[in-house]
């Protein structure tokens, strides 16, 4: 299976009654196991701030055509006009990219809820809960979200008439926001995955789907 490709479902229960059950707890672990590092690994985290640095080089991109439409002369806007058009071919890009993440996170989460339900294994099942993953994403998106809240307000605060422009309070206000949003994704995936572990992998044996 390469890196591109998800595993497939989990056999219907009226299939796997006649396999052999320890290939299919074999194959459930593995794939449990794979999804797991592709839900919530370093890798997807480190993704997940790569989306958030083009979203953010797109912004520069902005801040600067704003910059120089704010002085006024005709080669500044020339300038600014080149800008913006970059920072457009940026942004777009970047949200299809996002928009596809957001799609294949989902088919991800699916299966795992899938084969998470389709048997039970205490040994693969304690590697998908690994609430290490989800304290990892925890505390570096928190750091990351108030840092975010700190550019965004602290430019607006210490912001002087005269001192900073417009523009200038407009770019940092969206950069910090950028980051916001991103701590805030993170945050809200690390919750989700500590709360659906929970009760999908519950002593009791009733996995719910989320």
């Amino acid at each position: 299976m390469s890196r591109r490709d998800l595993p497939p479902p989990p056999p219907p229960a009226h299939l796997r009654d006649w396999m052999d059950e320890s290939v299919v707890r074999a194959d459930r672990a593995r794939f449990l196991r794979e999804l797991g590092r592709r839900t919530l690994g370093p890798g997807r985290l480190l993704l997940l701030w790569a989306v958030a640095a083009v979203f953010a080089l797109g912004w520069t991109f902005i801040g600067m055509a704003l910059m120089a439409f704010e002085s006024g002369d005709p080669l500044s806007s020339l300038f600014g006009l080149v800008f913006g058009v970059l920072g457009v071919g940026v942004l777009v890009p970047a949200g299809i990219w996002f928009a596809k993440g957001v799609e294949r996170d989902r088919r991800m989460r699916h299966l795992l809820c899938a084969w998470a339900e389709s048997d039970r294994d205490p040994a693969a099942d304690a590697l998908v809960r690994a609430p290490w993953r989800s304290l990892t994403w925890l505390l570096t998106s928190f750091a990351l979200g108030v840092f975010g809240l700190w550019v965004t307000f602290g430019t607006a605060a210490e912001a002087r008439p005269g001192q900073v422009t417009y523009g200038e309070i407009t770019y940092f206000m969206g950069l910090g926001l950028i980051l916001w949003i991103t701590g805030l994704l993170g945050l809200g995936k690390a919750g989700a995955h500590y709360r659906w572990a929970v009760r999908a992998f519950r002593p009791a044996g009733r996995g719910l789907s989320g």
